[in-house]
C-alpha cells in the first residue's frame, strides 16, 4: 500500500466515504427510476419546489402536486426536513457486506466465498437484477463463473460497480490492488463491462486518497480496464467533452445519445453520468453529487459512488453540515447482524483493513 498522508488525515478520508456513499445515495433515492425520472423530469421537479441550484437533500413535493412528480414510496424517509438516519438500500448494503467479507476472510478472498457471505447475510428479496440471477443460480449448486452467466441478461448492468468502493476505501493510493479485488467479487454475478466497471469504481476511489484533482483520479481508473472497452471508450468520451467546455447538460445529451439503447441500469450510461458529475462538480461534494443524480438514470447508484469520491478527496470534515448531520450517524441494513450500526464504526472497521494483508 502506498502511504497516504497522516493517520488523522486517513481517517478523515475513509469517514468521508463512507458518509459520502450514504448522503449521494439518499439524494438519489426519491427518483430512482431512470425511465420515468428522466434528467428534465428530475429538474422540472426541482424548478417547481423553487430548489434549483440544489444544495440539499431532495424536497418533498409541493402540495397538490400531481401524479407527473411521483416520487417512490420511500421518499418519506429521504427528503430533506424527514431524515433520522440512512436507509435501507443496496447500494450501502453492499459496501457493509464487503465490509465483513474482508473482515471474516481477509484480501485472500474467493470468489466462492463472495456468495457463501451472501447466502448467509443477504435476504434474497434485497437483491436485484444480476445479484438476484447470481444468487439464485448460487442456491441451485452453481459454482463461479456459471453464476454470472447462466440465465443472467443482466451482466453488464451496475450491480458491480455498486459493490466496489470498499476495496478503493482499504487499498488508499493502491488501484490496480483495488482494481482486482473488485474483479473478484464482480465475477461472481457480472461479465464484460459488468466486471470493469466494478474494477473501475474500486481504483477511482482508491486513486481519490492522494490525487491531486479528480480528473486525475478518472485517468489513474481508466489505467485499471481495457483501453478498448466501452466502458473506457464511453468515459473518455465525456472527458473530451469536458476538455472542451462544453456545458454539462449538452455533454450528458451527446453521450446519451451515443449509449442510447442499453437501458438505465447498465453501467456504461451510468458511468458516463458519474464521470459528468465527478468533472464538472470539479472537487466541490454538494455540486458533485447534485449534478451526478440530476443527470438521471439509476440516481441513488450514481450519488452514491459520487459521494464516495468526493468525501474521499474532501474528507469528512469538509462535507458540508446539511448532508451529514440528517444521517444521524446510522445505517438501516438488510445485512444480518448490521442494522442500526453507527457509520462511525464502520469507517473505524475499514480503516483497521488498511495496510493488512
Amino acid at each position: 500500500m502506498t502511504p497516504v498522508g497522516t493517520e488523522p488525515e486517513l481517517t478523515d478520508r475513509v469517514l468521508g466515504g463512507w458518509l459520502g456513499r450514504i448522503a449521494g445515495n439518499m439524494l438519489g433515492k426519491p427518483v430512482e427510476q431512470g425511465d420515468l425520472w428522466t434528467r428534465d423530469r428530475i429538474d422540472r421537479y426541482l424548478r417547481r419546489a423553487a430548489s434549483l441550484p440544489l444544495t440539499d437533500y431532495l424536497p418533498e413535493p409541493p402540495p397538490g402536486d400531481d401524479d407527473a412528480f411521483e416520487l417512490r414510496p420511500e421518499w418519506r424517509q429521504c427528503v430533506r426536513g424527514r431524515i433520522h438516519g440512512s436507509c435501507r438500500d443496496d447500494d450501502v448494503d453492499y459496501a457493509i457486506l464487503g465490509l465483513d467479507l474482508l473482515e471474516t476472510h481477509g484480501f485472500g478472498f474467493s470468489t466462492e466465498q463472495v456468495g457463501d457471505l451472501w447466502l448467509l447475510r443477504l435476504p434474497y428479496l434485497q437483491t436485484f437484477t444480476a445479484e438476484r440471477a447470481a444468487y439464485r443460480n448460487l442456491a441451485n449448486g452453481l459454482k463461479p463463473p456459471l453464476t454470472a452467466t447462466f440465465d443472467n441478461p443482466y451482466q453488464e448492468w451496475i450491480g458491480a460497480l455498486i459493490r466496489a468502493d470498499i476495496y478503493g476505501w482499504t487499498c488508499p493510493a493502491d488501484p490496480r490492488r483495488a482494481a482486482s479485488l473488485a474483479r473478484r467479487d464482480a465475477v461472481l454475478s457480472h461479465t464484460g463491462n459488468g466486471v470493469y466497471g466494478a474494477m473501475w469504481a474500486a481504483a477511482l476511489v482508491s486513486a481519490a486518497f492522494d490525487a491531486p484533482t479528480v480528473r486525475h483520479a478518472l485517468n489513474e481508473a481508466l489505467t485499471v480496464i481495457p483501453a478498448s472497452s466501452r466502458l473506457a471508450r464511453t468515459v473518455r468520451r465525456v472527458i473530451s467533452l469536458h476538455d472542451t467546455r462544453m456545458t454539462w447538460e449538452d455533454t450528458l445529451t451527446t453521450v446519451s445519445e451515443e449509449t442510447a439503447g442499453l437501458g438505465w441500469i447498465h453501467t456504461v450510461p451510468n458511468a458516463a453520468v458519474l464521470t459528468a458529475g465527478l468533472l464538472y462538480g470539479d472537487g466541490d461534494f454538494t455540486r458533485t453529487i447534485t449534478l451526478t443524480v440530476r443527470g438521471g438514470l439509476d440516481t441513488d447508484s450514481n450519488g452514491a459512488t459520487a459521494g464516495s469520491v468526493a468525501g474521499v478527496l474532501t474528507g469528512a470534515q469538509a462535507i458540508p453540515a446539511q448532508w451529514r448531520d440528517p444521517l444521524e450517524d446510522t445505517v438501516r441494513s438488510a445485512v444480518f447482524g448490521f442494522d442500526g450500526v453507527r457509520i462511525s464504526e464502520l469507517a473505524e472497521r475499514t480503516l483497521r483493513l488498511v495496510g493488512s494483508e
